[in-house]
């Protein structure tokens, strides 16, 4: 009988670890919803568990499985990708100095611009992927963290982890990346010297756009990850049990859904790459991109599901673009099964650094060919 730990990743995903209900051996993990549970006579917790907030064995299941895909050594679940990155930072102390890629995420960005930075965070910015960058502004003096988002959304740029890993702890730095767009399936932040990893749980690690939650996953169990567990439970950001259950199932299909979009995402990239209606396809995985040579170097022969499109007809064709798709969903997020289409530079609003003329495209699961018809008659349809 083969052990579980030897088990490639794919299979323990799968296979949700092996897991089997000893009482019924269900193949099905269950979900625990009760709020408290009972104690010892002598008014102790024995089993582990004593209260939801902290912790419930429906919470263990995912948890361990994405601690296992990640390679890291422990895993908490959270109510949403934004109270994860917030208890990272929450962890921090007020006056302590961050350093944080200037294209990410725009919802981390807006909640250090209205809650972080006035709370007591000093907050650094420097160009994605720029180590030279990196590297003069962490000898400007104490950082406690460095947060990276790889591939970076929506323009798709990415760091190297390595390198930055080596920067960080000559400084004495920690280092989170945001690893929701590459997932497990294709990069593996800690086993390239991150501290942290950071997931909106709510794409890719479900799947199927119907929860909304956030993960972290640690290198090493420390002082400082004690404080993002103990902010967790006083915050009360914790994941229900239903959700957390839904979650779980997700993964165990993650291999098989994120290999089939980035397959689909490199073929859209490579049709329209020479387009003449496109001015510019971002997607690492394109040999052409200035990105590929980091990107082949710490993504796992796939490059993910994301890429965006900068169109020849500007601002007015993209929106125009945007409103004449069949297949492709106008909306926001990203990693579910269907494939959604959204002008960012619109979501995001006055400051955006993004291009007005873009188009952010989550590739699903359909057929390649009818994603790739359905984009040539939109496009073909623009109105500049």
């Amino acid at each position: 009988m083969t052990k579980k730990n030897s088990w490639q990743a794919s299979t323990q995903a799968a296979q949700a670890l092996g897991w089997i209900d000893e009482q019924t051996k269900a193949i099905t993990p269950p979900m625990h919803p009760s709020s408290t549970f009972i104690r010892d006579a002598d008014n102790q917790y024995r089993n582990g568990y004593s209260y939801a907030r902290d912790t419930n064995p429906t919470y263990d299941q995912a948890e361990e499985l994405l601690a296992t895909l990640e390679t890291g050594e422990d895993a908490l679940l959270f109510s949403s990708g934004l109270a994860a990155c917030a208890a990272v930072f929450q962890a921090c102390r007020p006056g302590d100095r961050v350093i944080m890629g200037d294209v990410m995420y725009w919802g981390v960005k807006k909640w250090l611009d209205d809650i972080g930075e006035p709370w007591g965070l000093k907050v650094s910015y420097v160009r994605t992927g720029d180590l030279a960058a990196l590297s003069d502004c962490l000898d400007e003096g104490p950082v406690k963290l460095v947060w990276i988002e790889t591939p970076s959304n929506p323009m798709w740029s990415c760091w190297d982890i390595r390198a930055t890993s080596v920067l960080c702890k000559d400084h004495g730095a920690l280092l989170i990346v945001d690893n929701t767009v590459a997932t497990p399936v294709i990069t593996r932040p800690l086993e390239l010297g991150a501290d942290i990893v950071m997931h909106s749980a709510t794409k890719y690690l479900n799947g199927h756009s119907d929860i909304i939650a956030g993960a972290l996953v640690c290198k090493s169990n420390t002082e400082f990850w004690q404080n993002i567990r103990l902010n967790r439970s006083l915050s009360g950001a914790i994941l229900g049990t239903f959700e957390a259950w839904l979650l779980l199932r997700g993964m165990r299909t993650l291999f098989l859904r994120v290999r089939e979009s980035s397959n689909n995402a490199l073929a859209i990239a490579q049709h329209f790459e020479n387009h003449p209606a496109i001015g510019e396809v971002l997607y690492p995985g394109l040999a052409s991109s200035p990105e590929h040579k980091i990107a082949k170097s710490q993504m796992d022969g796939y490059y993910s599901g994301m890429l965006s499109m900068r169109l020849v007809a500007g601002e007015a064709g993209a929106i125009s673009a945007a409103a004449n798709v069949a297949i492709w969903k106008r909306a926001t997020s990203l990693g579910g099964v269907e494939s959604l289409v959204e002008h960012r530079a619109s979501v995001e609003g006055d400051g955006t650094l993004v291009p007005s003329d873009l188009l952010r495209f989550s590739c699903g699961i359909e057929a390649v060919d009818d994603l790739i018809s359905d984009l040539e008659q939109a496009i073909g349809a623009t109105k500049t």
